[in-house]
């Protein structure tokens, strides 16, 4: 079930956070993109003395045919790329979120690329809704 904040969109999960991870990288790639880095927060954490409990992947994905439209209008939208998706535990449960690319893009007053960001973020929807199940 997806829930919507005026930025976030977050997704609940039943699967473990390595089964959400194997299944948003899959999820990923079948939508033609692509996985550029996964930071593991809690691993960096720890190798800076910093404890950390629970699991918290950072996934920095992009479609780079749509990352090309967006840069070519606004170089400035490059602070904003790529798209994440982060995914933790909390309250038993796996969550899959990401700010809303219609959202992020609005900030940078280019309307004339609402509909790349609006297919980005139907997209990226796609793309936590078949990690999740």
């Amino acid at each position: 079930m997806i829930e919507r904040i005026t930025m976030l969109i977050k997704v609940t999960t039943d699967k473990s956070v390595n089964e959400t991870a194997a299944a948003l990288q899959t999820a990923v790639e079948a939508h033609h993109f692509g996985v550029m880095q996964v930071h593991n927060l809690k691993e960096a954490m720890e190798k800076k003395g910093v404890e950390f409990a629970r699991e918290c992947l950072v996934f920095e994905v992009c479609q780079p045919h749509q990352a090309k439209k967006v840069l070519e209008q606004n170089m400035s939208v490059s602070t904003a790329l790529p798209c994440r998706i982060s995914l933790y535990e909390e309250g038993g449960k796996t969550i899959l979120a990401t700010l809303r690319p219609t959202t992020m893009l609005a900030m940078f007053n280019v309307p004339q690329l609402e509909s790349v960001a609006r297919e980005v973020e139907d997209t990226i929807i796609k793309i936590i809704n078949q990690a999740a199940s």
